[in-house]
């Protein structure tokens, strides 16, 4: 078994020191988006290549909203931004657990998140380390719904989250400093810088936080960079990334009803902390022969974990990826046609000492393509994806968790998209998208058996009215699952893990529901945003047919209001309401108490000096108690959300 390595102490810390190229392997098609008083073009990732046309019902959120809207992390900007529902995570982090399309307990295995084409979830069950990404660093965040398996392989049934870097701009220099202190401890500072001459950019961004949090026990201190130097040339682009965080939390756990109802702040876990350190190392490179562009991704990631919950607990992960493809591009008349073709290798191994002490590998080796045919006011698109994965995994102490596995899989796609009149489009995708279960998900399974592959068909079916002035898009879609992975807290008899139930494939359940995003500038200073989402998540066989999944509310909205009058002066109003929903427990479906529904109010205000921005923003400003994280089977398990927040700052830009 591979020795771990000696963690450091949660009271010292390493200063980083790392440099990263900042460029974009997720390759990008035109769309358009709000900046200001005009519209920008910015481009949007589909095929993994460059194209002239944006992936069908994308959402696009760019580094000026994120600016405008006063949010200092990625998480944050897909939630209130985007949209995306999330709960609450159990470390006091950024990294909520976001829900694409109703995936409930599952949902972050249900979706990919991806840093400049770099897969970065996670093979395990825990939240994508989202607070890792600097959001100096960030130029857009493209959210694509619905199962996306063929591009991009295993989890992939909920969606795609990819976040774009910015890349720097040759013969330019810029920068920023960013101060910001408020409430409940918070303290942050960060610092970017871009220099660029002949065909070189480098780069660079740092950023510190320290807060106490709401809740007792509850601190955070996290520290992140990114930085790197990239070439670029006519025809061919090469470059090299770091990204490094560090991270040190503590951990109040979770609280009954009552103790919540007493006190939602307290503690009854007062010594429990753990520290997350992770370093990613990419290099890239793509070069074009005429109509043929050959690209490829090298990336190799460590995550060293500590934790302390009642016994001391560490993890060492290494996860490396390496990604060829290619791209040709040919016409014949009117009709054009692109068609892509890749491999995709993943290693991953975790050594864990604690409880319980693994030695875990999983390999994957996928091949794929995806043809798009575009005639006048139509296009087509098919896919097909085949992926093979071997497992294994030694338990030096429990001898439970032992196995050897090998398992394929494969998935397929098929969509279109017609422009009926200038203000209206109509679209439709249809698919097969899977996820296999991970080192954590066989860790707990009933009388440790291996679980299988989960499968899922999926539709959706839209239409787009407006222009890019005022525009609302709305689908409605489904999901149907084989052999869903998720833990049944039911079951008794889960082996030595008797009493905590265990991880399964569940009977044959469904997700369907509606959802209507709506962007519009009222005037030359104000623009809003609006998008509401409804869910219907139900078993539809076996002994819990009818029921609801746990963890999924019916409904949330989302309604930003922007004033920028371009004098200097900017305000941004923000409304989330989520829906009632089932405890994770509670697969029966039988407790009289639900999580209660809850409506959220922000606001930021900012006026600019010179090149100095002061601004006030405020999250909860109703000062809300709610909570949207419990895992008990009725009443228990509770991990409260913030209070009411306030933080003032200062930015400056060179």
């Amino acid at each position: 078994m591979k020795s771990l390595p000696s963690h450091r102490s949660t009271a010292a810390w390493k200063p980083l020191a790392l440099v990263s190229a900042l460029a974009t392997l997720s390759f990008p098609a035109l769309a358009q988006v709000e900046t200001g008083q005009k519209l920008t073009p910015v481009t949007v990732s589909a095929s993994r290549f460059e194209t002239t046309e944006a992936p069908i019902g994308a959402t696009v959120i760019t580094a000026e909203q994120i600016r405008e809207a006063g949010i200092n992390n990625v998480n944050e900007a897909i939630r209130k931004i985007g949209g995306v529902y999330g709960r609450q995570n159990f470390s006091g982090t950024s990294d909520f657990s976001l829900d694409l399309s109703g995936f409930g307990t599952t949902s972050d295995n249900n979706m990919v998140v991806m840093v400049d084409g770099i897969r970065i979830s996670e093979n395990e069950q825990s939240p994508t380390l989202m607070s890792s990404v600097p959001i100096d660093s960030v130029e857009r965040i493209e959210i694509v719904r619905n199962g996306s398996s063929v591009l991009y392989g295993e989890g992939a049934t909920g969606g795609t989250i990819q976040i774009i870097t910015k890349r720097g701009k040759t013969n330019a220099t810029r920068g920023s400093v960013f101060a910001e202190a408020g409430s409940y401890g918070y303290q942050e500072a960060r610092a970017a810088l871009s220099k660029g001459w002949d065909n070189f950019v480098l780069d660079a961004t740092l950023g510190s936080i320290h807060a106490d949090n709401y809740r007792a026990n509850g601190g955070l201190r996290q520290d992140t960079f990114s930085g790197g130097l990239q070439w670029v040339g006519k025809d061919a682009r090469l470059g090299f990334r770091v990204d490094s965080s560090r991270q040190d939390s503590r951990f109040p756990g979770p609280l009954t009803a009552a103790q919540y109802q007493s006190n939602p702040r307290q503690t009854f876990s007062p010594n429990d902390y753990g520290s997350f350190d992770v370093d990613r190392y990419t290099f890239f490179g793509e070069k074009s022969f005429g109509n043929l562009k050959l690209a490829a991704d090298l990336s190799r990631q460590t995550k060293n974990v500590e934790f302390f919950q009642g016994s001391l607990n560490k993890a060492r992960t290494e996860t490396s990826q390496f990604s060829p493809r290619l791209r040709y591009l040919s016409n014949a008349g009117s009709v054009s046609n692109e068609l892509v073709a890749g491999l995709d290798f993943t290693h991953w191994n975790r050594v864990s000492e604690g409880y319980p002490t693994t030695d875990s590998t999983q390999k994957s080796t996928a091949i794929y393509f995806r043809d798009e045919i575009k005639s006048g006011k139509a296009r087509i698109a098919f896919g097909a994806r085949h992926e093979r994965f071997e497992k294994n995994s030694f338990d030096t102490v429990t001898l439970l968790s032992q196995y050897q596995n090998k398992t394929s899989v494969n998935a397929w796609s098929l969509e279109g998209a017609y422009q009926i009149q200038p203000l209206v489009s109509v679209f439709a995708k249809a698919g097969r998208s899977y996820r296999v279960a991970n080192a954590d998900d066989n860790s707990f399974t009933l009388n440790n058996k291996l679980l299988k592959p989960q499968t899922s068909n999926d539709l959706e079916l839209g239409a787009s009215f407006g222009d890019d002035a005022k525009k609302v898009t709305a689908r409605v879609f489904q999901h149907k699952l084989k052999n869903e992975i998720m833990l049944d807290p039911v079951i008794a008899n889960a082996g030595s893990f008797s009493g905590f139930g265990a991880n399964v494939n569940l009977d044959p359940t469904k997700r369907e529901g509606v959802e209507i995003e709506g962007r519009a500038r009222l005037t030359q200073a104000f623009s809003v945003i609006g998008i509401w989402q409804y869910v219907n998540a139900k078993f539809t066989e076996g002994p819990y047919a009818g029921n609801e999944v746990v963890l999924v509310p019916k409904n949330t909205a989302t309604l930003r209001l922007n004033w920028l009058p371009g004098n200097g002066h900017t305000a941004d109003v923000g409304l989330q309401w989520v829906d009632s929903q089932r405890y994770g427990g509670d697969f029966s479906n039988t407790c009289n108490l639900t999580i209660p529904s809850f409506a959220t109010l922000d606001a930021r205000y900012a006026v600019r000096v010179g090149a100095w921005e002061f601004a006030v923003r405020g999250t909860n400003l109703t000062d809300k108690n709610y909570f949207t994280n419990a895992y008990g089977k009725c009443g228990g398990g509770i991990y409260p959300d913030t209070g009411r927040s306030v933080r003032f700052s200062a930015r400056m830009d060179f």
